[in-house]
C-alpha cells in the first residue's frame, strides 16, 4: 500500500510536460519518474527504470504515439493512458489507441479557471491510478498548488433519492442502462458487436473526455447491428439503438408516457465523475423499476454501485461483470460488496444475458 505508483510522462511538448508533473505530484499515491519528448528517449529511459504508468501523446517528432504503443503492446504491455488535445480528428485516433491497447483517455490540461484545474487534476490522478490496476494483454500489432482530496458527490446533487416502491407501474417497453470505466471501450465493443438489432433500447455511460464519445459511437455504429449514437438532450430510447452519455454531461433517464427519453445535464462531477453512472442507475431506477436492467462493468471506484443497488431495490434485474474479464475489478466488485448485483457475469456471458433478460 505505500508503495507508489511510478509514471513516466511522454510528450514532445515542455508546457505539457510540466503542467502533467505538477498535477500528479500533488498526489501523494504517484511519483513522476521521468518525462520524455518522444518514444525513443522513453524507450532510453526505460532501460534504466520500467515505470508502472505511460502517459503518452499522440502527434511526436520521430515516432508518432500510435505506433510506439503498438510496439509496447507487443513486446511489454504496460499500462498506457493517451494523452490528446480536445480535437475531433483527435479523438479519431484516440479510438484506434484504445484499440491498440490503450487503457484510458485523458486530455491535456486547460487552466481556464481553478475549477477546471482541480477538476481536471483529480480525474487525471484518479486515471493515472486506474491503470495502474489494469491488466493490459499483450497484442500482435501554471502549475496547480497543493490540495487535499476533493470532496465525493453523490447522485443527490442531480436528483434526489427514489420515493417509489416496487410496486412503481409498469410499461411494455424494456431499457437496459451500462456502466464503464477503464478498459469500457473494448469492452462495450464486444458487447454491442454481438448484439441483434431488435434488442430493447440501451443507455450507456462510460467514463470519457469531451469530443471522444462522439467519435467512440461513431466507431461503434459502424461496427454493429443495432445503431448507436452520442446522446442528445430528449432522444428516444428505441429498440435496437444504444445512446451514449457525452463527455462532460450527465445523462439520465426519464419517462415520456409508456416510452422512455434521455436528459442530458450539466451538474458538478458525482463520484468524481462527469458523466456519473450513478446517476444514470438513479433516474433508471425511479423512471423504470422493474422494466430495467442494469449493467455495471470494469472499471476503478464505486462510481454506480449505489445506483445499482437502487435500481435492484426497485425491482431491476442487475448484473456485474466478473473479476477474471475485468480490466480493472473495482465497480463491479464494490457493487458486489454492496448486494447490488443480482447476477455476476463474465464478460463474454452479458450479451446473451441481454437477450434473454425476463422482465416479468
Amino acid at each position: 500500500m505505500g508503495r507508489k505508483i511510478k509514471v513516466l510522462i511522454v510528450d514532445d511538448s515542455a508546457s505539457v510536460r510540466q503542467t502533467m508533473s505538477e498535477i500528479l505530484a500533488t498526489d501523494p499515491q504517484i511519483e513522476v519518474v521521468g518525462t520524455a519528448p518522444d518514444p525513443f528517449a522513453a524507450a532510453r529511459r526505460m532501460l534504466h527504470e520500467v515505470p508502472d504508468v505511460i502517459t503518452l501523446d499522440v502527434e511526436m517528432p520521430r515516432m508518432d504515439g500510435i505506433t510506439f504503443l503498438r510496439k509496447l503492446m507487443a513486446q511489454y504491455p504496460i499500462p498506457v493512458v493517451m494523452c490528446s488535445s480536445q480535437t475531433e480528428e483527435g479523438s479519431e485516433t484516440l479510438m484506434q489507441a484504445l484499440e491498440a491497447g490503450a487503457v484510458d483517455v485523458i486530455l491535456k490540461p486547460k487552466v481556464d479557471t481553478r475549477l477546471q484545474l482541480l477538476e481536471a487534476g483529480m480525474q487525471i490522478c484518479d486515471t493515472i491510478k486506474a491503470a495502474a490496476d489494469a491488466r493490459p494483454r499483450k497484442r500482435a500489432f501554471d502549475g496547480p498548488a497543493a490540495r487535499g482530496p476533493e470532496p465525493k458527490l453523490t447522485a443527490d446533487v442531480i436528483m434526489p433519492p427514489p420515493t417509489h416502491s416496487r410496486a412503481m407501474a409498469r410499461t411494455t417497453e424494456k431499457v437496459v442502462c451500462i456502466g464503464a470505466s477503464t478498459g469500457g471501450t473494448e469492452s462495450l465493443r464486444e458487447i454491442l458487436m454481438a448484439l441483434p438489432a431488435d434488442v430493447p433500447g440501451i443507455v450507456i455511460v462510460q467514463h470519457m473526455p469531451e469530443k471522444f464519445t462522439a467519435a467512440f459511437a461513431h466507431r461503434l455504429d459502424s461496427l454493429c447491428r443495432i445503431t448507436v449514437k452520442e446522446a442528445a438532450d430528449g432522444d428516444a430510447v428505441l429498440r435496437g439503438q444504444a445512446l451514449i452519455a457525452p463527455g462532460n454531461r450527465h445523462l439520465l433517464l426519464q419517462r415520456s408516457g409508456a416510452r422512455y427519453r434521455v436528459a442530458v445535464k450539466d451538474g458538478p462531477l458525482v463520484c468524481r465523475h462527469r458523466p456519473s453512472v450513478d446517476v444514470l442507475f438513479r433516474s433508471a431506477a425511479q423512471s423504470a423499476g422493474a422494466n430495467a436492467a442494469g449493467i455495471i462493468m470494469t472499471g476503478m471506484g464505486d462510481d454506480g454501485a449505489r445506483g445499482l443497488l437502487e435500481m435492484r431495490e426497485a425491482g431491476a434485474a442487475t448484473f456485474a461483470q466478473d473479476e477474471e474479464s475485468c480490466v480493472v475489478f473495482g465497480m463491479p466488485k464494490e457493487a458486489i460488496a454492496l448486494g447490488a448485483a443480482g447476477t455476476v457475469l463474465p464478460l463474454s456471458a452479458i450479451p446473451g444475458r441481454i437477450c434473454r433478460l425476463d422482465f416479468a
